[in-house]
């Protein structure tokens, strides 16, 4: 006992912890703590969790009593891991399951390995109570839909993250892409650009269209751009470091000042492919990128990008497929998410 209240036993070579030492880290108080330890009730379940996340951060032992049993399994199927975005997903989801309760079981499609068909009869194989779709064939209009009707008619609950796809009966988790072209834009007309482009994945995916419809129509309102001549100042490529530098080829020959992309990682390659022309980022040409992945900060030059708001996005999907699992079904619709322009140094005032 430690200030006469029972608390976890330490973790081999670490000090026996202090009800002062849990509270700070859990920014409650002494007094929450003791009940949570002792298992009282009175304590909300967030409050709950987040003293005991402060056990695990302060690397001491949760009491035998207060172990979460495992509610069951869920899995979370994303295309790669390659870019930095999709384990920032996967990481918030993966601690909102734990917090209650489930195991996650990540599957990624890898090159040559498991189609999203193969790891999800897997996963129903293990008897998972609910699925994550991550960028999946859902955004991919060229895939058959019906996949998703038989997952459900075998009472499989599942949630589906960017991709938007009315034949589909199921919640949505999606990005603002409208909203995020205005800002995008928006930015680079302020700082004087008029020829401005824009990099994308290929055409079949459904973020890759809305981005070109928002894109076009933020054209279109903010410099006045007719639709016949904003379309040719799209490339379709891939979603990538080698995607963006293609793209950017051919919008740098079209005598672009400004460079919106789809994706931090064609970002990335629109940067190399205007150094490679001798091109200074920001100086000569301004890239805007889409994500803000965790390192996308601490390029050369920092990263502007507008940002997905990754933690409300993926706590809303896990919010939804519990309340499936729980019996309570929420609404087969899309759930919009707002994005945030996040200015940094690859965006300048255009040359004269």
């Amino acid at each position: 006992m430690v200030d006469g209240v029972t608390v976890p036993a330490p973790r081999s070579g670490l000090a026996s912890p202090r009800l002062v030492h849990i509270a700070a880290q859990a920014s409650v108080s002494e007094a929450t703590v003791s009940r949570v330890l002792n298992g009282k009730p009175g304590v909300a379940d967030t409050t709950r969790q987040r003293v005991l996340a402060a056990l695990d951060v302060l690397g001491y032992e949760r009491p035998v009593r207060l172990r979460r049993r495992s509610a069951g399994l869920i899995g979370l199927v994303t295309p790669e891991l390659t870019n930095p975005i999709f384990p920032a997903f996967a990481q918030v989801i993966e601690q909102v399951l734990a917090g209650h309760g489930y195991t996650p079981v990540l599957c990624t499609q890898l090159p040559g390995g498991a189609t999203e068909d193969e790891l999800v009869e897997q996963l129903v194989e293990r008897g998972v109570g609910g699925i994550v779709f991550l960028s999946g064939l859902h955004a991919d209009l060229s895939a058959d839909p019906a996949r998703y009707a038989a997952l459900a008619a075998r009472g499989v609950p599942f949630v589906l993250i960017n991709g938007f796809n009315e034949a589909i009966s199921a919640p949505f988790v999606s990005p603002d892409d409208h909203a995020a072209m205005r800002m995008a834009v928006g930015h680079l007309a302020e700082l004087g650009h008029e020829r401005i482009g824009l990099a994308l994945g290929p055409r079949r995916y459904v973020p890759s269209r809305r981005k070109r419809e928002g894109f076009v129509d933020a054209l279109a309102a903010v410099l006045g751009r007719p639709r016949e001549e904003a379309e040719p100042a799209v490339q379709h490529t891939l979603f990538s470091v080698e995607g963006g530098q293609v793209a950017a080829g051919a919008l740098l020959d079209r005598g672009c000042t400004g460079i919106v992309c789809g994706s931090d990682m064609m970002a990335l390659g629109v940067v190399r492919a205007a150094r490679g022309r001798g091109l200074d980022v920001p100086g000569n040409v301004s890239v805007v990128g889409f994500d803000d992945s965790q390192l996308i900060a601490f390029t050369d030059p920092p990263m502007t990008t507008v940002r997905q708001p990754v933690q409300a996005m993926a706590t809303a999907a896990v919010g939804a497929l519990l309340e499936e699992i729980g019996g309570s079904p929420v609404r087969r619709t899309e759930y919009v998410f707002q994005p945030e322009l996040v200015v940094r140094g690859s965006t300048a005032q255009v040359r004269g």
